[in-house]
This record gives C-alpha cells, structure tokens and sequence, in this order.
C-alpha cells in the first residue's frame, strides 16, 4: 500500500471545507438567535432584572483583566436592553447584518462583563454565538439586506461554517457531560436529589420526586444524554429520534428547574446538525399541505467564493478558536483540588448545573494604627442575589474584600487588613472555612494564578436527602 500523498489529502481537506451547502439551516440558526435576544431582552425590561441586576448594586464585580469596564448608568442601561431587542430582530430579519452583529455581540458581551456574579453558561453561548456570526454570512439569503439590494444573494456556504457552529455546540454538550464524571454526581446523585426534594409540590409529579431512585436515574440519564447527543445527532438515521430526545430532555429541566433561557437555546442550537437544506423541505412539504402539490425544488445558486488566498488565514484562526475553546474548559486541571469548591477554572469550563452550593461570610476590618476591630456584612455593600453568589466564589470574596479596604481608607483608615470568616456547603454537605481567616485579604492580588489562601475541599460524603425533608432553592443553570 503506498503512503498517502500529502498534496491530494490536502486538497481533499479543501474540498470538504469549502464544498457549497445550503445556507437554509444556518438563516434558520439566524432568524431563531436573533427572536431569543429580543425576547430575553424584552423580559429583562418586563420584570424589572436590568434594575434588579445592573442598576441597584452599588458594586459591580468584574472578571480579572476588565476590572475597566463601567457599568452604565440607569436610563443608559435600560436603553442597551431596548437596543439589544432591536438589534435581535435586526439579526432575524437579516437587516444591516454586518453592522448589527457586531453590535450585537459587542452589546451583548457588554451585559456579561458588567458584573461577574451574573455569570450564566448559556449567556456565555449567546455571545460565542454572536462572535462567530460575525464571520459567517447567514444573510446572503432570506434576508432584508438581499431584498433591498445591499448583499449579492448566495443560497449556499462553505460547509466549514456548519462544520464551526457544529463544533461550538459539541463543546458545549461533551463538557457538561465530563463535568458530571464525578462521585457526587453519579454514586450520590448530588445535587440532582437536593433540587428534586425541593419540587415535590409540583402536581402529578411531585411524590415521584421524593423517591431517590429518580434522583439517580436522572443523575444518570443526565451523565449519559451530554455525552452521547451530538453522536447520535451526527448520525442521519437516528437524527430524528436524537432531536426528539433533545426537546423532551430539555423541556424537562425547564420544567422542573428555573434555568431561564437556556433550554430553549440549546434546543435551537441542536439545529444545525441536520441536513443544510431542512427548512427548504419543511416549507415544501407547508406548502403542499397547503396546496395539495409539492412542486419542484427551488434551484440553490453557488456561494460567492473566498479568494484562495483567504483560505488559509480563515482555517488558522478556525482552528486557533477551537483550541481555546477546548482549552478553556481543561484549565482547571492546571489547579488540582475539587473545581467546585475553589472555583478557579470554573466559568466557560461548561459545567451546567454541577453544583448546589451554600455560604455565608463576614469580613474582619482591622485597623493596625489604632487597633480597631470591625465585623462588616457583605449585605452593606451588596444585593441579595450578590451575595449568594460571592459566598461561594473565593475569587469574589477576594473583590469584596478589597474594596471593603479601599472603603475603609477613604474614611481615614489606612492601610487596614481586611480578613473573611467564610464557610460553605457542596452538595449538601456541612458548611466548611472556604477561605483562611488568617490571611489578610487586602493584600492579596486576583490573577490567574493557584490561591493558596482557599482552603483544601472537604472529604466529606454529600447529603442524602429523605422524602421528609426539602431543599431551600433549584439551580440557576
């Protein structure tokens, strides 16, 4: 057998990368992320979140690196979110593609970089999402910039876009699935068995939740569906079948858990793993129901082509994106220990709902000069829901800690050591110091690098909750 000619498998490379596909399913993808940001806009205004979240904190926690971006003020807030539903029908209907998303993600990044304890995976999809639509031309087709004339149609892509936005997906799913390869997850079925003893008020359901076989059997079930769906997705014989579980397994946690948008989101996102051409079939088999004859099928014309001189630049920074993605949830192992307790690595590591975890802590002020002791509420500086997230993130206490100095030393306090008595619970176990109360907090640095100052996770067995006892709150996703 002779070896392969390295020229000839490159050239078939190109030939799979840059083979036409039909643009349909990706304006599908199109027109579906566009309607969810207008209507997650829209109920961020309706129930009063954009004040909850963005305008009544007085702090704003912020990712290492972006400590520089400022939050707006009110009314400037809330017009970003009228924006952001604008521009999200813009996107749908393909109207000033170019310019809208790249707004859009600007924007919409904006929102996730204003304050970190806001952090959800699917906000996080969102603007993967919108960053790579930016690159990809899904309005060359079925779209208002067509009709008025302002972008040549083309009702075909290169099959390396489906094959990028197929990848982001993929990344999402396997990652949430190994982040459940764990002790808690499947020998404790932790925290499934806490969230689904605090639903047994939900009618029909309910006494099913309190049986802790259920708990195991969706802990399991959960474990198997992320590591699996894209194969079966993959696969055009059972893509169907796989997408019919898609939508059952998703609706599910919607119903069972508050987890906001991001069922109906990855239920969108799923689409792209069908063939580029299905929402052509689906409006001939509408439009034959409709008129009794199906007609033939409408001619697709070829894409515009890149200039092969493109080519290779576009699959380096392809390629670059997909490491950093795979990258970026394996980097918690650089820090050992258990990420769910230290937290260092956790966000864009894809970990949905991996976790229920509890705190509380109180800051220790100590003026060295005076000797003057104060014991200080993170409630003086935070919200409610600010709170409950920093209680359990070491890197937020380490914020809070540090502006609770700056604010001492603006009343004439200075060089005050700042300490954290903070205490949590995992999965249920009994709350254990999360951070070392001998450290002054003051003068430690955030950055990428292990905090010695976290204290080593608990060895402890999580909790197994009996039918008689309740949970105090589901997860937020």
């Amino acid at each position: 057998m002779t070896e392969p000619v390295p020229g000839r498998a490159t050239s078939r490379l190109w030939a799979v990368l840059l083979a036409p596909r039909d643009i349909a399913a990706l304006v599908a993808l199109r027109v579906g992320l566009g309607l969810l940001i207008t209507v997650s806009a829209l109920r961020f205004l309706a129930y009063g979140w954009v004040d909850v979240l963005f305008v009544r904190p007085r702090f704003h926690f912020t990712y290492w690196g972006f400590d520089w971006v400022p939050a707006l003020p009110d009314g400037w807030m809330h017009a970003l979110f009228a924006a952001l539903a604008v521009l999200g029908l813009c996107l749908a209907t393909g109207l000033f593609y170019r310019v809208t998303t790249v707004l859009l993600f600007g924007a919409f990044t904006y929102v996730q970089l204003v304050d970190v304890s806001n952090y959800l995976n699917h906000y996080y999809l969102v603007s993967l999402l919108l960053g790579l639509l930016v690159f990809v031309p899904t309005h060359r087709a079925f779209s208002l910039d067509v009709l008025r004339g302002a972008t040549p149609r083309a009702d075909t892509l290169p099959f390396a876009c489906t094959l990028l936005l197929r990848f982001q997906v993929t990344v999402v799913y396997v990652f949430a699935g190994l982040a459940k390869l764990t002790s808690d997850w499947l020998l404790h079925a932790q925290p499934l068995n806490i969230w689904l003893s605090a639903r047994t008020s939900l009618p029909g359901v309910g006494p099913l939740l309190e049986q802790r076989w259920v708990a195991y059997g969706a802990a399991w079930a959960g474990f198997l569906f992320d590591t699996t769906i894209v194969a079966f997705l993959l696969s055009r014989r059972l893509r169907p079948f796989a997408y019919v579980v898609v939508l059952g397994f998703h609706a599910a946690t919607s119903l069972l858990f508050p987890i906001g948008m991001f069922p109906v989101i990855m239920v969108t996102a799923a689409l792209v793993f069908f063939e580029s051409s299905w929402p052509r079939r689906v409006g001939r088999r509408l439009r034959a129901l409709r008129h009794r004859e199906s007609g033939p099928s409408p001619v697709v014309a070829s894409a515009t082509p890149m200039p092969a001189r493109w080519h290779r630049a576009a699959l380096g920074v392809a390629v670059a994106y997909g490491l950093l993605q795979v990258a970026l949830p394996l980097r918690t192992h650089l820090y050992g220990g258990n990420v769910l307790w230290h937290e260092q690595g956790m966000r864009f590591s894809w970990r949905v709902m991996a976790r229920e975890k509890n705190g509380s802590v109180t800051f220790m002020v100590r003026d060295p000069a005076t000797g003057r002791e104060w014991h200080v509420a993170p409630s003086q500086y935070l919200t409610r829901l600010q709170e409950r997230e920093m209680s359990v993130q070491p890197d937020l206490i380490l914020q809070l800690a540090r502006h609770i100095a700056r604010d001492f030393e603006a009343r004439g306090h200075h060089d005050v050591e700042v300490r954290a008595d903070a205490r949590a619970s995992l999965n249920g176990r009994p709350a254990e110091p999360l951070v070392d109360p001998s450290v002054d907090l003051a003068r430690q640095v955030d950055g990428l690098a292990p905090k010695g100052w976290i204290l080593p996770a608990p060895d402890t067995q999580p909790i197994h909750l009996r039918p008689t006892l309740r949970a105090s709150r589901a997860p937020t996703g």
